[in-house]
């Protein structure tokens, strides 16, 4: 552990203008999502057609690809490269994205560089809203003879603010032995292959990230990373620990007896499906790779392995851009066809609504997503298989009742033979401009597995205030038997986390509360000081998690109180593992009990508090 107290994430200045847009009770909100598609009465379509044309995936051979061999147009903000390109140009280009991402938090740049199959002498410095991915059905199909990387150079060495960006899919081969992921929340790290040592921190602090499907050859160093989710990869070694790493499936985890060192370890993963990526195959053709379901998994999918799942042809899929008008969208997935959304912001003027089993919906270079007022950025329909992959839905300055539905108000249909994933799903309300939204994500359909999501009712940037950037929850789920791998879900107004559904499974969790209250007061749930951040319906009587971080940094008014991190009902199916509480800042407000009445406080003086199990 850390000699003191690490510095808050972010902070702001809270203002106090009228609140504005409609908003639901907490009743409706709270008891089946009751307008689940939105105020203005947009519909889903509720077909169970199948996906259009999904094949077999074996990799394809040479000679047979369905289209001509040219690079799709996937527009200008997707760069492409060959390993017949001259190192300088490439590294040019990285260079050139670099510098203009480096620091642009809130900005509208929107970047992905693709690698197609072969090697490499390049660096890549991967700066915000920016896609660096390799184009092989396996890491090592492109490798870089050099480093895939993330500094906090602008910020000091303080990695808290490096939200945003992400490495797929690439065999790397750092010159100096190992290499940089210094990042905190939506920077995930997936299907990488470093042949050498990875350090997660640039000095100072670092506020946890996400890897999955990798293999790193040397050691891991966590640094300062305060909590870290690794998921079915494999490691020559793991060193350090702050307060909560998780290991799900991972072969070579570190050993320790939490909370000395706050180590979980999941032997196996029970049920996972990792996220669709593009690929092209031996004889030159696009595709975008489906990973098949599977079961009790540790390791990856692919070292000294052929990933098993389903290969579908670009020209399956609609190639969407800001442009693209969203009938245009919605009539393209009622056809059958899955959806590419090109780097961009998407100012939607309705939501895109997935009706149909097994549709794909990737996005590439975090496209991000505005929703129409009033109405969700997407809809899914209570079908199977859907996909839905890196994407950014950034609340509009007008409320969305909902910015994201899975599954109709009522869903009940059995998906436990192809459940519907989401993948690298991130919610932004403010922090661009004043964002309004009374929830983030809410499922209503049974059996969805989230595989990384960052809800954030933002702290910092443009338009952010108690008033300013209203917010209520950041994840309402309804379905039964929802599984959630790295789930991260901070400061908003209500509970962070509201679970109704029966047999959900949470394998790590990290949250702050709201920084931003401006009195006990104002933010009390009933004569209870606070809201929990993690709350399962009292009525639920089986739910288990592992690995959940609740955190607290009331700066507005550290006089604050909240009166437990997590709340869950006594039941003998609800069980937890290894869960905390810390009070930011050095003490910087007050959480009395981490779950329920147990554990605690974490305040002023006594900053950590950890609870082994519970009950």
């Amino acid at each position: 552990m850390p000699d003191t107290p690490h510095p808050p994430q972010r902070a702001e200045d809270p203002t106090e203008p009228p609140a504005h847009g409609r908003r639901l009770s907490r009743r409706t909100l709270l008891t089946g999502i009751a307008v689940a598609t939105g105020a203005a009465g947009v519909g889903v379509a509720a077909t169970t057609a199948t996906g259009a044309g999904a094949t077999p995936a074996a990799r394809p051979q040479a000679g047979t690809a369905l289209r001509p061999l040219a690079d799709p147009d996937l527009g200008p903000n997707v760069h492409i490269f060959g390993p017949e390109t001259p190192s300088a140009d490439i590294q040019a280009v990285l260079d050139g994205i670099f510098d203009a991402m480096e620091t642009d938090q809130f900005g509208t740049g929107r970047h992905a560089v693709l690698f197609k199959p072969g090697s490499y002498a390049v660096n890549a410095n991967v700066g915000y809203y920016t896609q660096v991915a390799g184009l092989g059905l396996s890491p090592d199909d492109v490798a870089i003879d050099g480093t895939v990387h993330v500094e906090a150079d602008w910020f000091d060495g303080n990695a808290t603010h490096n939200f945003w960006r992400c490495a797929e899919n690439l065999s790397v081969s750092p010159p100096d032995g190992f290499d940089r992921w210094a990042v905190s929340q939506a920077a995930p790290y997936r299907r990488m292959h470093v042949n050498g040592d990875l350090v997660l921190d640039d000095g100072g602090w670092s506020s946890g990230g996400f890897m999955a499907d990798c293999r790193v050859e040397g050691d891991v160093n966590s640094g300062s990373q305060q909590q870290w989710l690794s998921r079915d990869s494999e490691f020559g070694s793991w060193t350090g620990a702050n307060w909560n790493m998780v290991f799900v499936g991972v072969e070579n985890a570190p050993a320790g007896q939490f909370p000395e060192p706050p180590y979980t370890v999941v032997d196996s993963t029970p049920l996972i499906r990792e996220k669709p990526f593009l690929y092209m195959d031996d004889a030159g053709a696009w595709h975008v790779f489906v990973p098949a379901l599977r079961t009790d998994t540790s390791g990856t999918t692919w070292h000294q392995a052929t990933p098993e799942g389903e290969s579908i042809p670009i020209e399956q899929f609609l190639v969407a851009d800001p442009d693209t008008p969203v009938p245009e969208i919605n009539a393209a997935l009622a056809e059958g066809r899955h959806l590419l959304l090109t780097p961009g912001i998407y100012l939607l003027d309705g939501p895109i609504q997935v009706g149909r089993a097994d549709t794909v919906v990737l996005g590439l270079g975090l496209a991000t997503l505005v929703p129409a007022p009033g109405q969700p950025a997407v809809t899914v329909a209570d079908v199977d298989g859907v996909k839905v992959a890196g994407i950014l839905v950034d609340a509009n300055e007008q409320n969305s009742p909902l910015m994201m539905v899975v599954g109709e108000e009522g869903a009940d249909a059995d998906h436990s033979a192809n459940p519907t994933s989401l993948h690298d799903v991130f919610f932004r309300i403010g922090g661009m401009h004043a964002g309004n939204a009374d929830v983030s994500l809410a499922i209503n359909s049974n059996h969805v597995i989230c595989d990384h999501t960052w809800l954030w009712r933002g702290d910092h940037g443009t338009g952010i205030g108690w008033n300013t950037n209203p917010a209520l929850y950041g994840l309402i789920v309804n379905g039964d038997d929802v599984t959630a791998y790295g789930l991260f879900v901070e400061h908003y107004q209500d509970y962070q986390v509201f679970w109704n559904g029966e047999r959900g499974r949470t394998y790590f969790y990290q949250s702050e509360m709201p920084y931003d209250p401006p009195s006990q007061e104002s933010w009390m749930n009933g004569s209870t000081r606070g809201f929990a951040s993690y709350k399962v319906n009292d009525a639920v009587t089986d739910h288990r998690a592992w690995g959940l971080g609740v955190y607290c940094f009331f700066n507005a008014n550290p006089s604050v109180v909240s009166e437990r991190g997590i709340e869950v009902p006594q039941a003998p199916g609800v069980a937890l593992e290894h869960m905390l509480a810390v009070s930011l800042g050095g003490g910087t407000g007050t959480i009395e009990h981490v779950v329920n009445d147990t554990g605690g406080p974490a305040g002023p003086g006594s900053v950590e508090s950890y609870v082994v199990s519970y009950p």
